[in-house]
């Protein structure tokens, strides 16, 4: 990649959508924006890696269903050759295909309507919020896809890793530590990376809350149940917590654990007014708290401060916190929080972190 852009220079943005009305409604929302230039426009991958390697992008805004070259094939190539940045806009109808361009590379994705107009203002304003956010990433930018393959081998067609087998259902018991994760941008494909370590003996129980749109919440459950062998399910109201279950908040809702003695179950349901980030990751630290030293936090990539005041709550309790480190955070505005707020007992790089809940 090149050198990240500085205060003095703008953003360079290529824009790869095989649609001529949707590169221009793209280009339109950086036209103006002192801290944006729009560098090139491709009309599927094939023009699209020429682009890249003669203009040198800071990040790329791209569409996945292209001729000639689509989206992924692009993702693998460009990945490769030149790590860069990528912002997928897609359809909400291309779900499964968002997370399988994050599992290649693709740094966060910005659900879109069949036709982004002038009328799409929320949608626009995303675009231009994720492209800002390219300042924030690490100086060496690496995609997190590439990090979860070095660091846990192949995986194989339906993304399980090489060598996984399903294993038998086992009967309901109480799970020896809860683990609540808190992350954002850069999230899925670390989420990916910790789920892909998970082994079929853990006793333990995961708590997810990802900032994400909620008709995308159900489906990445659905990829991270299938890269390992913790059951892992979008989260419903009094779901109960067991052993090796996986649990992942839904898109504009809140999720917390109750106890009824020594059963615990999920609380899912409409964000407060109070809350400043949805789903709420401080909301959900600070419910497993109360269990003590049999509560772990664990915040990973995101911009922001989510999951300081929780995870501070679970260090009073006697419980532990673990912080991804600069070194492979995409982006360390929330771990970088809770690092500087004293709330962590260990900081370590994603791989690490994904060993060490191996390890529980």
């Amino acid at each position: 990649m090149n050198a990240p852009p500085t205060a003095k220079r703008p953003i360079r943005v290529l824009v790869v959508d095989d649609s001529a009305y949707n590169r221009r409604s793209i280009g339109e929302v950086f036209a103006g924006h002192p801290e944006v230039e729009v560098v090139g426009k491709a009309a599927d991958g094939e023009e699209a890696l020429q682009l890249v390697m003669l203009l040198k992008p800071d990040v790329i805004t791209l569409d996945l269903e292209m001729p000639r070259m689509d989206g992924f094939t692009f993702l693998r190539i460009v990945m490769a050759k030149a790590p860069t940045p990528v912002i997928v806009v897609s359809s909400y109808a291309q779900r499964e295909n968002v997370f399988k361009a994050l599992e290649l590379g693709a740094l966060d994705f910005v659900p879109k309507p069949d036709r982004l107009g002038p009328e799409s203002t929320d949608v626009r304003t995303e675009i231009l919020q994720k492209v800002l956010l390219v300042r924030s990433l690490r100086p060496s930018f690496v995609p997190t896809a590439l990090v979860r393959r070095q660091a846990s081998g192949a995986f194989t067609s339906d993304g399980r890793p090489t060598g996984f087998e399903v294993q038998a259902p086992i009967p309901y018991r109480a799970p020896s530590l809860v683990v609540a994760i808190a992350s954002s941008t850069g999230g899925p494909s670390a989420l990916l990376t910790v789920f892909g370590k998970l082994t079929a003996t853990t006793s333990v129980a995961f708590l997810v809350a990802q900032h994400m749109p909620d008709k995308f919440t159900r489906t990445f459950a659905e990829r991270l149940d299938k890269r390992g062998p913790v059951r892992t399910v979008e989260a419903s109201d009094n779901d109960l917590v067991a052993a090796r279950t996986g649990f992942v908040c839904p898109g504009r809702k809140c999720m917390e654990l109750v106890q009824h003695g020594s059963i615990m179950k999920l609380r899912v349901g409409p964000a407060p007014s109070t809350d400043r980030y949805v789903p709420s990751a401080d909301r959900l630290l600070r419910s497993i708290a109360p269990l003590g030293p049999r509560a772990v936090g664990v915040i990973l990539t995101g911009m922001g401060d989510d999951g300081v005041a929780g995870a501070r709550a679970i260090r009073d309790a006697g419980g532990l916190v673990i912080a991804e480190s600069q070194e492979t955070a995409v982006v360390n505005g929330m771990p970088g929080a809770a690092v500087r707020a004293g709330v962590t007992n260990e900081v370590l790089p994603l791989p690490a972190v994904a060993d060490y809940l191996a390890k529980l």
